[in-house]
């Protein structure tokens, strides 16, 4: 059985904390930013957890998260 491959986009984007829950970063931080309120820039800033309806499918693109 050969190897099974690590999606590089996805490893990228999601890191593993110890309980095994996939921690991302939030969207709509990288530009028009003049616009957004401190708070919501603020708020974009802190990481937040995968849905659970998508970890099944994270988990098939890192087999070895």
């Amino acid at each position: 059985m050969p190897k099974m491959k690590t999606s590089k986009s996805a490893a990228k984007r999601f890191k593993a904390t110890g309980t095994g829950k996939l921690k991302r970063s939030k969207a709509y931080k990288s530009h028009i930013l003049t616009k957004k309120t401190a708070k919501r820039k603020r708020n974009l800033r802190k990481p937040a957890m995968t849905d659970k309806t998508n970890v099944k499918n994270m988990k098939k693109l890192m087999p070895y998260l």
